[in-house]
């Protein structure tokens, strides 16, 4: 019996979850599920479509890039949740435990227009407190060097920079805590999402679409649709997420 088995059954129903959510189509997404004692995480096999997915199918890699267990080559976005858990969860962020990448269509949108997603709303405000961040495009030398990896590396910076660094330049430059604000956009690519478990990655993959949705009719109705007032979006976010958080529906 492998000794990694919960976490490559965690890894397996979140990447089931993929279609059933809509998120992606043939095998267009993937999850991976992290076990930080170990330092390894359980990630989709590249290429295999989600019906025929198993636990035992699943490959677990370590941190520098090692397959640990499993006999299929793993997902080739592999190395970008590898710097994710390197420089997010590894590196002091305590809440990090899985991760989703997905081409779902109006996040796709709004990676492809190099924009991030204004907080226009309250259902927005629940999850997040900022506007979605949308990276800068990778560079040449980028994507020529290490392409999976850079495209961790990018969104760890902007991240770091905060608003100021995305490819809009929407906002200042306070860092932003992957703890708070759990998904990103990556331009001209897709999007990226993370959470406290593989599953609650996935429930922000599918959160992350729904406001892409939300804010792209929001500009149809009316292009020149203002941000959400910083108190309604404190309220929001901090009756769901703060200390003295009593919010559920």
């Amino acid at each position: 019996m492998s000794a990694y088995g919960s976490l490559k059954e965690e890894a397996w129903a979140a990447n089931a979850e993929i279609p059933a959510r809509g998120l992606a189509l043939y095998t267009w997404g993937n999850v991976s599920a992290y076990d930080p004692s170990r330092a390894v995480f359980a990630i989709k096999p590249s290429g295999v479509p989600y019906p025929e997915l198993s636990p035992d199918a699943m490959v677990v890699m370590d941190l520098d890039g090692k397959v640990v267990e499993g006999k299929l080559r793993p997902s080739s976005d592999e190395p970008t949740h590898r710097v994710l858990y390197r420089e997010f969860a590894a590196g002091g962020n305590a809440s990090l435990r899985g991760i989703i990448h997905t081409h779902s269509a109006y996040a796709v949108a709004w990676a492809q227009a190099c924009r991030s997603i204004p907080l226009f709303g309250t259902t927005h405000a629940d999850h997040a407190h900022t506007h979605v961040p949308c990276t800068p495009y990778l560079s040449r030398e980028e994507v020529e060097r290490d392409y999976e990896a850079e495209t961790g590396r990018r969104i760890v910076s902007v991240f770091r920079s905060g608003l100021a660094g995305t490819a809009d330049r929407v906002g200042g430059g306070d860092p932003l805590n992957p703890d708070e604000t759990q998904m990103v956009l990556v331009g001209g690519h897709g999007p990226f999402a993370w959470g406290t478990t593989a599953a609650k990655a996935v429930y922000n993959g599918v959160v992350l679409e729904e406001i892409s949705r939300m804010a792209l009719l929001t500009l149809q109705l009316n292009p020149n649709a203002s941000p959400l007032p910083d108190y309604i979006v404190e309220k929001h976010y901090s009756r769901k997420h703060g200390p003295k958080a009593y919010y559920g529906q």
